[in-house]
Formats: structure tokens, sequence, C-alpha cells
């Protein structure tokens, strides 16, 4: 939300009272107080009058500090909001400073407010370093008078209107410092580093290629070791470095603003902090991992279609373990009835049972919409299981279907109907549901349990996909979605994917951006559609984009009016998809303990560089490459060429794991690769282990490891964990380099296992 004139003044209709002066301190048990002037105060008299923002800093969970910014206190915070994790029995430390200010300390990181009576000085520090701070014209209540005007952006009514007919606004501005990088908010196709951009919390379906997201996250992290989630359902606005040049802006209409910071030596320790508060993501099944292939958005398929597919794959050696029947497994006119259409598929459940005897995991697509010739939409309509509008009418439009309508998730009856379906749906056979739309939600309703429409707007995302995860998870005992609408405690429900891409290089470069913003922003798992979605890519693009795919953590070949089938686009397109998915498989173990890691610590698998090289410069800004997991850089290739520019970080040797090619970190490198090759280098003083893989992602990981260990001097020592398909017991490998041996021991297993170092050096086995 941008209000200045420049530097000094105001655009015209706006009145901005900022945070002043610091003029009363109150310090309790759990936290500290603040009462900002928005004047200075140099007598009585001048504070008669004017308003007074109350600034509430406490923290309920290590690490991170919690901020509340209150104009009206007054007035009552309307549902939803968003389920975070907080620990009521933590307590911070809280001191006196040197200056006569105040710190709060939770953790290594710490808030320091300045002395009474002196000018607003808020600063934010891990282990003693400074992460950011807030001082004079940031903290603000702003009041919009002509907040009807045409033109307003911010003419649509939320929830709070000030006395004087317009719009309430608070909003807090965090110093940017020098060389300092911003990331985030949700998955945004846009520039991958955020400095110099507008991010708006909103969700919309817009495709890949604009500014707008499915899944809009209030939350971003910093190169500098920090990270802020506004802890707000409704639209927050994000204004990085382009409004005022040194200050990461966020703006909500209302009385009140809650925001936390997380502190940490690395991008890595802020998402922890950041996932424990919100939500850690699910472990997604082993078969998951494995190949997916789709019917496409709206092609014509029957069982025979579905059937010729798969036996294809079977015969071409290109190994597939789920198939997702798209919209059309349903009849025209009649989403989301939960109904297989019977004139294409008469014996469903039979069908289902025959698919799965092929060794196959079914998906099914739905969305939380009803059309009005649905069978079920009258039962729904009957018993008020719908959105409504202000005057009772059930809301309705033809956006998608004939007179369709929303399914109210705020309603438990309704949202017990819906999981309902999903059960009926599993017990049939069905083991992933791909939870499709749910990101145009109407603003002027009414919700079953009086939720502010404007708050659900974002959080709906939240209780539709949540209502069909637990859902699964009630009827199979683990669950897995293929979701595209999100906001902040989504990752708890993977997959996400990354909506819909054109097929071009540069739609598969945005789609890349977004995934990696999005895995910032707290989500484990990523994926995409394979080759694009809108029209037909060359062979060229979809063997380049099947490399891509296939080295995601999850990977579906999926389109909209046409087949993604590789012989589809020439025979080597078979040859390149059955080169990538053995290879996936074979990586398995190795995946598949990443998966767990991901699980435990809330630190995405799939990963920008600058997760796990924050000190490393070259490595901030780099968004055409990513790391799988901890110890594996993949950078796909973007050119018909086969040319690709990649950066390997310092600190050691990397590897290519197909080629063996060796290379010194700290340099970028061209390369130009076939299409059975791409950067795919190991970590220096890392352990990757492959595994005996035949056919399915879902098999022993333990069983005939192979332990390959790279980029080993003289006296270093690596280490890894291999996972068994539960996620609890792991065998514990270790490496260690002396002279021109590798020292080996593996421990939790009496199973066979062979190991090789990729630098030739010769093995010996530990007792």
């Amino acid at each position: 939300m941008k209000v200045s004139d420049g530097f000094w003044l105001n655009k015209n209709g706006y009145d901005v009272h900022w945070a002043a002066q610091i003029y009363e301190t109150e310090a309790d048990g759990s936290g500290i107080t603040v009462y900002a002037s928005t004047q200075w105060i140099s007598n009585k008299g001048m504070t008669l009058g004017g308003p007074m923002l109350t600034v509430r800093f406490t923290s309920t969970l290590e690490n991170s500090i919690k901020i509340t910014i209150s104009h009206f206190s007054g007035s009552s915070r309307q549902k939803p909001s968003f389920p975070i994790y907080e620990d009521s029995s933590f307590r911070p430390v809280i001191k006196r400073t040197e200056n006569g200010g105040y710190e709060l300390i939770s953790g290594d990181t710490s808030v320091r407010i300045g002395s009474e009576k002196k000018a607003w000085d808020i600063a934010y520090y891990h282990r003693g370093r400074l992460l950011t701070k807030s001082g004079w014209r940031t903290t603000s209540v702003i009041t919009e008078e002509d907040w009807h005007r045409e033109d307003s952006k911010y003419g649509e009514r939320f929830f709070s209107q000030s006395d004087n007919g317009g719009s309430t606004f608070i909003r807090e501005m965090l110093n940017i410092s020098v060389g300092e990088y911003i990331y985030g908010f949700g998955e945004k196709f846009t520039s991958f580093v955020k400095n110099g951009q507008t991010a708006e919390i909103w969700n919309n379906d817009g495709g890949t290629c604009t500014e707008q997201s499915y899944k809009s996250v209030p939350f971003f992290v910093s190169s500098r070791g920090y990270g802020v989630f506004v802890n707000q359902t409704e639209k927050v606005v994000f204004n990085v470095a382009d409004e005022n040049v040194t200050k990461t802006a966020f703006t909500v209409q209302g009385e009140s603003l809650e925001y936390f910071v997380f502190g940490g030596e690395t991008i890595a320790d802020v998402i922890s902090r950041y996932t424990a508060l919100t939500g850690r993501p699910a472990l997604p099944p082993p078969w998951s991992f494995g190949l997916w292939l789709s019917t496409s958005f709206t092609t014509d398929y029957d069982e025979k279609t579905v059937n010729g597919f798969i036996d294809e794959m079977r015969r071409r050696d290109i190994p597939l373990d789920v198939f997702h029947f798209d919209c059309f497994w349903m009849k025209e006119f009649e989403w989301c009835s939960f109904e297989w259409d019977r004139r294409k598929f008469p014996e469903p459940e039979a069908m289902l049972a025959r698919l799965k005897a092929k060794g196959l995991k079914i998906c099914v697509w739905i969305n939380p919409y009803i059309g009005q010739k649905a069978p079920v939409f009258r039962e729904c309509a009957e018993k008020g299981y719908f959105i409504k509008n202000r005057d009772g009418s059930i809301f309705q439009c033809d956006m998608w279907q004939p007179g369709m309508a929303l399914i109210d998730f705020t309603n438990p009856e309704a949202r017990e109907w819906f999981a309902g379906k999903i059960r009926g749906l599993a017990e049939m056979g069905v083991d992933a549901v791909k939870t499709d739309f749910g990101e145009r939600i109407p603003t002027d309703v009414c919700y079953y349990d009086g939720s502010d429409p404007f708050k659900m707007h974002n959080f709906y995302a939240y209780l539709y996909n949540r209502t069909v995860f637990e859902a699964l998870e009630q009827a199979k005992g683990s669950a897995c979605l293929f979701a595209r609408a999100a906001s902040a405690g989504c990752q708890q429900f993977p997959v996400h994917w990354g909506g819909d891409c054109f097929s071009d290089y540069e739609s598969m470069w945005e789609t890349l951006r977004g995934g990696l913003s999005l895995c910032m922003s707290g989500f484990g798992f990523f994926s995409h559609d394979i080759g694009g979605f809108e029209a037909k890519g060359t062979p060229d693009l979809y063997k380049r984009w099947t490399a891509f795919g296939l080295m995601s953590t999850h990977s579906r070949y999926h389109g909209n009016s046409s087949y993604r089938v590789p012989w589809h686009f020439d025979e080597e397109s078979c040859d390149v998809s059955r080169h990538f998915v053995k290879l996936k498989g074979r990586l398995m173990p190795y995946l598949w303990s990443n998966a767990v890691i991901t699980h435990k610590t809330g630190v995405p698998m799939m990963r920008a560089m600058a997760v796990d090289f924050t000190s490393d410069r070259s490595a901030l800004t780099v968004d055409t490459q990513y790391m799988l997991g901890e110890s594996l850089l993949v950078a796909p290739v973007f050119s018909e060429d086969g040319e690709c520019s990649f950066y390997l970080p310092a600190g050691g040797v990397w590897t290519d794991i197909q080629t063996g090619e060796e290379l010194s970190g700290g340099s970028w490198y061209t390369r130009k690769y076939d299409y059975f090759g791409m950067p795919l280098m190991a970590r220096p003083r890392s352990i990757i282990v492959c595994g005996d893989f035949k056919g399915s992602a879902d098999y022993d990981y333990i069983d005939n490891m192979h332990i390959v260990v790279y980029g080993l001097d003289d006296g270093d020592k690596a280490s890894a964990c291999v996972y068994d398909r539960d996620g609890e017991s792991c065998v514990e490998i270790k490496a260690e380099r002396t002279g021109d041996k590798v020292y080996i021991s593996v421990s939790g297993t009496d199973k066979p296992f062979t190991a090789e170092s990729a630098q030739g050096y010769e093995i010996v086995m530990n007792s």
C-alpha cells in the first residue's frame, strides 16, 4: 500500500500518524507493552488528543518475537485466524538495558526497546547481530478518507472503518540493510528476489505469467537470517523497497496488526522456526515420489484410453506409480458431483481394482464447487451447505459450471458431508486427490459461522485442503494431495503444484521461480505440469522439462487439451522419460531420507541455493537451479541448444553424479548437455545412497543400498541416514578419508550393501 508522495509528503486522502515517541513502557512476566505517541509530547497539553499506538512485545516460541500493534484496542478480531502452535509454557527473559530501555530475549533472538520519552527505536537481534529495526517514520496508523472512490485500490470493504467514514490501516516498516535480499510471500512467479516489488497476499487464479498467486503466504525471509510472519488471514500488502527503498513495509486494513519475527543463523533456521509455529509438512507416502501420469484437463477419455496409456508406458519400460483422472471422470456440467460418468466408466469400482492390480495408485480431480446440474446440488442447498449471499440466498455464478455454488467449510455438517465423499472415493480405491481451484472466493457473502468474508478469501484454501487431507488420512492411514490454492499453514497438507503454465522455456523458468518462492515460505514439497499446461510444446521442451520434473520432489505429466504421454512427442521423449524415472527411482533412499528431514524440521526438500549457502553472496540471487535435499544440486536446462550455466558454491569439489566430472566450488560454469544430461552435482563432503529400484518408488530403501561418497579431502568426514518406509528407523552411515583410503561405517542394518568413493579412493569398511 503506497501512501507517500516522496519522503516528506503523503498522497491526497491519506493521513499518516507515525509512532514518534516511546511515551511509556510497562513490563510484566510475559512481555513488554509500549505506548507510542504519534507526536512528540513535550507538555501535558499535547496529550489531549490524537492517536496513540499500543505495541505489545512477547514471545510464545523460542527464537521468535511476537508483536501486536493496536490503534483501537476495543475492536474485536473477527474470524477466521490461522491455527498456530504457540507454546503456552514458554516465557521470555526480560531485562533493563543500559540506556534505560528494555530487552526481551527469546533463546538467541531478542528485541531491544528504547527508553521512555525518547524517539521510537525498536531493534531485533540474533546472538548480538542486528537483524532489522524500526524507527523514525516506520510504525503507523493510516486513515484513508475517500475510501469509496472508484479508483481506490482498497475500495472494497474489509472489516473496519474509521469514524470519518473512511478506512483505517496499520502499517509496519522494517529496515533493509545494505546488500540484503528478501524472499518468499508464497508462490510468486515474479523475480525470485523480491526487492523492488509489491507483494499482495490475495489468492487469484491468474496463471504463472502474472504477479497474481494461487498460494499467497504473509511470510518473508531475509538473507540476513530473519523472517517475518504477519498473522492476518485477510489481504496483507508488502512493499519491499519499492516505496521507501530501504524498508520492507506491510499493511493491513483494520485497527490492529500482529506479526512474528524469527531469528536464525541461516535461512534454514528461520524456516524451521516459522514452520514450528504454523505447522510442519506431513510426510507424503513413498509412492507419491514416483511418476504420475494424467488424462489431462479437457481431453476425452474412457477406461480403454486409460489402459492404453498405462499399458504403453509398461511396454516402453517407463515406470509409473500413479494414474490421475482429471475432471471428466465426472459428467460435464456436474462438477463436483463425486459420481463417476458411467457412460465412460460403467464399472468404476471394478476398473479401479483392475488398475490397482497393475501396481498403480489412483488420484482423482475435485474442486469445492457444485454445479447446479450436479445430483448433489439440491441436497447441499436444502441442508445449508453452501456459502450464502447477504440476503440469505445461495451464492451462485456461472464461472466454471452453470449455477455453481461453493461449499461452506465453516459449517461442520457441510465439512463432514464433503469429507464423507472423499472417504467414499478412498473406499472405492482412490489413493490421492487433486484439490483444484479454491482461489476465486467471493467477498460479498456470508458464512455459516459468521466469519468475515474478506478474511476467509485466502483462508478458504486452508479449510478446503485440510478437510480433504484429513478425510484421506482417516480412510487410508496416510494422505497425499495435489493442491493448487494455499495460504499459511497449508504446507501441512502436501503436495502442491505450480498451476497453469504455458509450454515454453520462459514458463518453465517462471514455474521454478514460483516453486522456489513457495518453498521459501515453508512449503516442503513442490511439483508442476511437466511440459507445460497450456498449448503443446515442442519435443525439445518436453524432454528438458521431463528432466526438471523428474528431479523435483514430485513429478507429473499433465496438460490442458492434449495428452502428455511421451510418445505423442517423439520416440526419444520415451527414452528420456525412462532414463529420468529410473534415475529418480534409484535415488529414492536419498530422496526419501531428505523428505523425512523436511517433515521433521520444516526445511524444504526442494530449495533455493540461498537456504543452504546463506553466507555465499554469489548464491543469494540464483533462481535457475536449486538444491534437492541436502546434497544434490539440480540445474535444469532452459535452452534449445542444451547450454546450461550454473553456480557451484565455494567450499570444495562438486561431482556430477551421472558423468563423474569434478568441478571446484566458488565459480560459474557453462556446459552443453544432451537430453539425458543436466547438472546433477553432489555437494562436497556428502554421501548419496542409491537403491535397488525395480519399477516403483515405494520399495525397501535399505536392502541392497549402494553408498557413494563424494568430495572428501584428506581428513574430511561425511555422514548420512537412510530411513525405512515408515520414516522412523534409519541406517546411519559415516565416512572419513585418510590418505587414499575412505573408511566407512554402517550401523542399523544387517542387509547387504555396497560402497564406493566417487574419487576412486580405496574403501575400507569399519567393523
